[in-house]
């Protein structure tokens, strides 16, 4: 029986290390210690390690293509940073092959091992809301090919990412309605599971501390789409301390609100001021017009592609994580006091 030849996902099994370092070993890249290229090509050359010439080739050629996972191409955010990202990669000289994981993380999986198979130089992605395992995105880490994250990151794999200020946006937007006189201040959230979730609601907390507010936790739900809002407003409204301000997670969470609170006959902003997060364009023709933080998604794509460019052109040190944060800014309109 002809004997299996050695491949290089062997050879890093063997050393404990990933298959990307043996690659880049074996082909003196310049990333890689003296040392670790000593220890690899040793034992290479101790079990008769051949290239495949075949799968080398493939690895190596470069498709000018970037592959982007997004949760949702309809969604107001992630469409502007797609517009972002296919500017500058256009910029570049880069072609865009993209994938939505639609919130759901089997899409995401079969999107990243599609990408993969695509041979794309580099991927951009921001995880689903469902995601909790990350062996998808370690395998293109392990590949060797360069990932970036934006909004929603991946905390536990060192990779270069793009974040908005999820902190400092909310705080300012809880503060502004504090001092148009809010004191009872409703926030609906994401999954907490999620790094911008986790933030935001610091954000959210510390601004009401800072003005010597308890946080009350019955004014904190997860709520972050038009439908939950259906289930989770009412119930803020029938308190007999009801809450004089919402701030939520996302516009379309937001004029979800909106509407129910105008259903009960309430007054906006007069009694409920109503603040989201997104700064999407429905904000602008909803009545009244909405308050909301602007992410600057069209910068956010901008930023990760240059990033991510950079990074398959070998233009930054390996060893270093590139960490880009977007400001925020609020756009007041009708809808708060």
């Amino acid at each position: 029986m002809r004997k299996r030849q050695l491949t290089i996902k062997d050879i890093a099994t063997a050393l404990h290390i990933s298959i990307s370092t043996v690659s880049r070993a074996l082909s003196d890249s310049h990333d890689i210690s003296a040392e670790t290229k000593k220890i690899v090509s040793d034992y290479a050359n101790a079990h008769n390690y051949k290239p495949n010439q075949l799968a080398l080739s493939l690895r190596t050629s470069n498709t000018r293509t970037i592959g982007v996972i997004l949760p949702q191409i309809v969604h107001y955010f992630f469409s502007t940073v797609l517009s972002g990202i296919e500017d500058e990669a256009e910029r570049g000289g880069y072609k865009v092959l993209f994938s939505q994981s639609d919130e759901n993380y089997e899409h995401e999986v079969k999107g990243a091992k599609a990408l993969l198979e695509a041979r794309v130089c580099g991927v951009l992605s921001s995880m689903s809301k469902t995601t909790q395992k990350y062996n998808h995105f370690q395998e293109l880490v392990d590949e060797g090919i360069p990932l970036v994250f934006f909004d929603r990151i991946c905390p536990r794999l060192l990779t270069d990412r793009v974040v908005v200020d999820d902190y400092e946006g909310v705080k300012s937007a809880v503060n502004y309605l504090i001092h148009t006189g809010c004191r009872r201040i409703a926030f609906l959230s994401s999954p907490l599971h999620l790094s911008i979730s986790s933030n935001r609601r610091m954000g959210y907390e510390d601004a009401l501390r800072q003005n010597g507010i308890e946080v009350d936790p019955e004014l904190v739900h997860i709520c972050d789409n038009y439908e939950d809002t259906r289930m989770v407003i009412p119930p803020l409204l029938s308190m007999s301390n009801r809450p004089d301000a919402i701030f939520a997670v996302n516009d379309e969470t937001a004029i979800g609100a909106m509407t129910i609170v105008k259903e009960y006959g309430i007054k906006i902003p007069e009694e409920i001021s109503i603040c989201g997060f997104t700064n999407n364009n429905m904000g602008t023709i909803s009545n009244p017009t909405l308050t909301s933080v602007d992410q600057h998604g069209f910068q956010m794509g901008v930023e990760a592609t240059r990033i991510l460019i950079d990074r398959i052109e070998n233009r930054l040190p390996s060893d270093e994580i590139m960490s880009r944060i977007i400001r925020t800014s609020l756009v007041v309109r009708k809808s708060t006091r």
